[in-house]
Protein backbone atom coordinates (compact mmCIF):
# COMPACT_ATOMS: atom_id res chain seq x y z
CA UNK A 1 0.00 0.00 0.00
CA UNK A 2 1.25 3.46 -0.91
CA UNK A 3 0.70 6.72 0.87
CA UNK A 4 -1.99 9.01 -0.52
CA UNK A 5 0.11 12.17 -0.44
CA UNK A 6 -2.59 14.41 -1.92
CA UNK A 7 -5.09 13.25 0.72
CA UNK A 8 -2.55 14.00 3.46
CA UNK A 9 -1.99 17.50 2.08
CA UNK A 10 -5.71 18.11 1.65
CA UNK A 11 -6.29 17.12 5.29
CA UNK A 12 -3.45 19.38 6.41
CA UNK A 13 -4.85 22.27 4.37
CA UNK A 14 -8.26 21.70 6.00
CA UNK A 15 -6.65 21.92 9.45
CA UNK A 16 -6.93 18.19 10.23
CA UNK A 17 -3.39 17.72 11.56
CA UNK A 18 -4.16 14.32 13.10
CA UNK A 19 -5.79 12.98 9.95
CA UNK A 20 -2.88 14.15 7.81
CA UNK A 21 -0.39 12.66 10.27
CA UNK A 22 -2.20 9.31 10.17
CA UNK A 23 -1.86 9.31 6.38
CA UNK A 24 1.95 9.63 6.41
CA UNK A 25 3.19 8.18 9.69
CA UNK A 26 3.60 4.61 8.41
CA UNK A 27 5.54 5.49 5.27
CA UNK A 28 9.22 6.21 4.70
CA UNK A 29 9.28 7.39 1.10
CA UNK A 30 10.74 10.88 0.57
CA UNK A 31 7.40 12.59 -0.15
CA UNK A 32 5.80 11.12 2.97
CA UNK A 33 8.80 12.18 5.03
CA UNK A 34 8.60 15.74 3.69
CA UNK A 35 4.89 15.94 4.48
CA UNK A 36 5.62 14.49 7.92
CA UNK A 37 8.28 17.16 8.46
CA UNK A 38 5.86 19.88 7.40
CA UNK A 39 3.23 18.61 9.83
CA UNK A 40 5.68 18.69 12.73
CA UNK A 41 6.71 22.23 11.74
CA UNK A 42 3.06 23.25 11.87
CA UNK A 43 2.80 21.57 15.26
CA UNK A 44 5.80 23.58 16.45
CA UNK A 45 8.04 20.54 16.97
CA UNK A 46 11.11 21.72 15.06
CA UNK A 47 13.35 18.91 16.33
CA UNK A 48 10.97 16.23 15.08
CA UNK A 49 10.55 18.13 11.81
CA UNK A 50 14.34 18.15 11.32
CA UNK A 51 14.39 14.36 11.82
CA UNK A 52 11.85 13.92 9.00
CA UNK A 53 13.65 16.34 6.67
CA UNK A 54 16.80 14.29 7.26
CA UNK A 55 14.90 11.07 6.49
CA UNK A 56 13.75 12.67 3.21
CA UNK A 57 17.32 13.73 2.40
CA UNK A 58 16.25 17.38 2.34
CA UNK A 59 17.20 20.60 4.06
CA UNK A 60 14.56 22.06 6.40
CA UNK A 61 12.14 24.39 4.64
CA UNK A 62 12.68 27.98 5.74
CA UNK A 63 9.61 29.70 4.30
CA UNK A 64 6.16 30.03 5.80
CA UNK A 65 3.85 27.10 6.40
CA UNK A 66 1.68 28.28 3.52
CA UNK A 67 4.68 28.41 1.17
CA UNK A 68 5.78 24.94 2.20
CA UNK A 69 2.30 23.51 1.67
CA UNK A 70 2.20 25.05 -1.81
CA UNK A 71 5.67 23.66 -2.51
CA UNK A 72 4.57 20.17 -1.42
CA UNK A 73 1.47 20.30 -3.63
CA UNK A 74 3.58 21.42 -6.60
CA UNK A 75 5.98 18.51 -6.07
CA UNK A 76 3.24 15.89 -6.38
Amino acid sequence: MACDHRKALDLAKAGDWHGAHEQVQEFGDPASCLIHAYLHRVEGDEENARYWYDRAGAKPFTGSHEEELAHLYAAL
